[in-house]
């Protein structure tokens, strides 16, 4: 989850100078007065900070270090008005601005991950870490996706193929899975979930009390495909709901 309140903080604390307000040097313009920016965003006034701080980035005079600072405090109100993708273009110039701040990568890397755009997260997130090994939010995102992405390749190499060799299929029934990938789907989740609730029963009598529940499924579904009224799809669907202890089974 993001830190709003802490990345406003970081942007105020980007700056290491601090921009005296009053007259100009003799022959230079008036420095631009981040302060009711700054005040804005303290005070979590969303409607100001995009007033107050848009002009600061819109500003040509104003100093890099007040332009991140505003750029950050906008990008956080439009995150908490679920303007995302404003957000992100924020945080890019922020990064054109200065590509050192981890902290803002681990940041836009949270949007990307939030709108499903993992490539683009997951290399948020490396270049945080690149520019802080230490970085924990980012390490944390970073192994967590990578994990997503595994999993989710994982998925992708089997998808639409059911737990048995098509190949081998001689059933209609068998040969009406292979043919579809949904169903494919459906047999492929309820063997694994046969597996599992096997695994975890409470001695092999239970075990074996599993098996015969899911034969006398397969029975069922080999007798019954092809006849009127029969709904495979459905009859596959509410086997992996009883499986995984769903509607009260």
């Amino acid at each position: 989850m993001l830190r709003l309140a802490a990345l406003v903080t970081l942007g105020w604390l980007v700056s290491t100078q601090a921009h005296a307000v009053g007259a100009a040097e003799p022959g230079k313009e008036p420095a631009v007065d981040a302060g009711a920016c700054m005040a804005a965003s303290e005070a979590h006034d969303g409607d100001k900070v995009l007033t107050e701080c848009g002009a600061v980035i819109d500003n040509p005079k104003a100093a890099r270090a007040d332009r991140i600072n505003a750029l950050i405090a906008r990008a956080s109100i439009f995150i908490t008005r679920g303007e995302i993708d404003r957000a992100i273009a924020d945080y890019g110039v922020t990064l054109q601005l200065n590509p050192t701040l981890a902290s803002i990568f681990n940041a836009r890397g949270e949007l990307h991950r939030k709108k499903g755009d993992r490539p683009k997260a997951l290399a948020d997130f490396a270049a945080a870490l690149r520019l802080n090994p230490d970085h924990a939010s980012a390490r944390s995102n970073y192994h967590a996706l990578a994990v997503e992405l595994e999993r989710l390749g994982a998925q992708m190499a089997v998808a639409g193929r059911p737990s048995f060799n098509c190949a081998m299929a001689r059933r209609a029934v068998e040969k009406a899975i292979c043919a579809d990938p949904e169903l494919a789907n459906l047999d492929r989740e309820i063997d694994g979930a046969q597996a599992r609730v096997v695994r975890e029963a409470l001695g092999p009598a239970a075990a074996r009390a599993l098996q015969r529940e899911q034969d006398a499924f397969i029975a069922r579904r080999n007798a019954g495909f092809g006849k009127p009224g029969y709904d495979l799809k459905k009859a596959m669907q509410d086997r992996l709901r009883r499986l995984n202890g769903v509607d009260g089974y």
